[in-house]
């Protein structure tokens, strides 16, 4: 077995962990997480994309690789011409946050949580000041978990926004069309991943950096496990009447 085929193995294994065990895939979604998603996903999709993934961009010395991660920036922030019918995901996200009931001004006036506040911080940490192969891995590694094959039961099969058509569909009765963020994610998030993923095993086998990275990935993924409890809990404490914890 090649070193790099032995790389991607042992990340496929982490991301099929991660997919198995995260409380927010693995609990019913009921409508106040699912608002609490939006309100924070929001957010998220932008910080990640206009200034976390852009320091990873710098960083990477291959041309290629860092205009490819440049325009997956672009359509997530500015426009999507691919997938997304010209607009930015997180615009598209907005409007799915009105078919639940949200509105404009609770969705732009939403505050981070702090467990969204310290997964930036996590993610910062992660992403700006370390090799760019580890900083590449954490650009990829959650998109991963929206390709099919990871998990079990309807996550294994169609992938975490695959998942979450299904159960928004279910909670809400909107239509594929109307989920359409989760619908261009699962193709858009397959494109992205695969960038990344395979080119961080084989710059990984080339350096030796086989354990860095698939620590890397394994780390990244506990910040993204706990940014979606978070999720989870803030929105239990709106059906509870209480005020999610904010930073």
């Amino acid at each position: 077995m090649s070193e790099s085929k032995n790389v991607v193995e042992r990340l496929d294994a982490v991301v099929n962990d991660f997919s198995s065990r995260v409380r927010f895939f693995n609990e019913p979604m009921t409508v106040s997480r699912a608002k609490m998603f939006v309100l924070q996903h929001r957010q998220n999709t932008r910080y990640r994309n206009s200034v976390l993934k852009l320091r990873v961009a710098t960083n990477t010395p291959d041309w290629d690789t860092r205009l490819r991660i440049l325009g997956a920036c672009a359509e997530e922030i500015i426009a999507d011409n691919e997938f997304g019918g010209g607009r930015p995901h997180w615009a598209i996200l907005q409007a799915l946050g009105r078919r639940i009931g949200l509105t404009d001004i609770e969705m732009e006036g939403a505050t981070p949580l702090v467990s969204t506040r310290i997964a930036w911080l996590a993610w910062e940490a992660l992403m700006s000041n370390r090799h760019w192969i580890e900083g590449l891995i954490a650009n990829t590694c959650a998109e991963r978990a929206n390709v099919p094959g990871y998990g079990t039961g309807i996550i294994r099969a169609h992938g975490w926004f695959g998942l979450e058509r299904h159960r928004w569909k279910q909670v809400f009765g909107l239509s594929d069309e109307e989920l359409e963020f989760f619908g261009l994610h699962e193709e858009a998030d397959i494109v992205h991943s695969n960038l990344g993923w395979q080119k961080a095993a084989d710059q990984a086998a080339l350096l030796h950096m086989e354990d860095q990275l698939v620590t890397a990935c394994r780390t990244n993924l506990l910040v993204w496990e706990s940014y979606l409890n978070g999720i989870a809990d803030g929105g239990d404490a709106l059906d509870r009447g209480e005020v999610p914890m904010a930073a």
